[in-house]
């Protein structure tokens, strides 16, 4: 059985990617998941199952597979549905994924995945705004080519899995789109698996300060969800 190593489900966008997809797709993992520690510590603990030092990473027996696209790449070798079968569709899939995974820099850095907390904004940046607004044109063009309700197919796939965090941060930052767009956001919520990793996020004891600093500094936290802080480290 595969074994996915992960870091806290309330901060690790990445973990979640290759984990909503493993989920969905019905494909049996153990999940190990080793919390971000204050001390700044994790890069050597995470090096340790790791090249990267980073999460996730995907051990299939002796092999190492890390980074969230190179496992989705990694299971469609092997596993149906990872991407579209219509080539037309693989080929958009797989273009916007690899669009997500390197850019929205703006996104990333102002609105950093935090599931249990609610947070106003101090301002939307014209950067952030540039990047909903492409956001807004891949969802919008993939539910429209493609027929939705998943970004490239009738079924979630690795595209979903990569934009996956980004509903969360829509959800816990106030963050919108076009209805259309916000259709997608609001379906991807309610999957259980979804559902199931908001749950854990939640009732996880740890907190990670560099994480919580990042949102104090672009905007004000109304509302925390989250279980009291204790940091417990491996």
């Amino acid at each position: 059985m595969y074994v996915l190593n992960i870091a806290n489900k309330n901060y690790s966008s990445w973990s979640l990617r290759a984990w909503i997809l493993m989920k969905e797709l019905g494909i049996a993992f153990e999940e190990r998941l080793h919390p971000f520690t204050p001390d700044g510590s994790s890069f050597e603990r995470f090096r340790e199952f790791s090249p990267s030092g980073m999460v996730p990473c995907l051990e299939d027996g002796a092999l190492r597979v890390w980074d969230s696209l190179a496992i989705a790449e990694y299971l469609a070798e092997v596993h149906e549905g990872v991407w579209p079968v219509e080539r037309e569709a693989r080929a958009w899939a797989r273009a916007v994924s690899c669009e997500m995974h390197s850019g929205f820099s703006a996104l990333r850095s102002l609105c950093s995945m935090s599931v249990g907390v609610s947070v106003r904004l101090h301002q939307v940046t014209s950067a952030l705004q540039r990047d909903l607004d492409r956001i807004d044109e891949i969802w919008s063009e993939g539910l429209e080519r493609f027929g939705g309700p998943f970004l490239a197919d009738s079924k979630f796939g690795a595209v979903d899995a990569m934009f996956a965090p980004v509903a969360f941060r829509f959800a816990s930052y106030g963050l919108s789109v076009s209805p259309r767009a916000m259709g997608w956001v609001e379906h991807v919520l309610a999957r259980p698996a979804m559902t199931d990793w908001a749950s854990d996020a939640l009732n996880e004891p740890y907190r990670e300060p560099g994480h919580d600093a990042e949102i104090a500094r672009v905007g004000e936290m109304v509302e925390d969800r989250r279980v009291p802080a204790a940091f417990v480290t491996e």
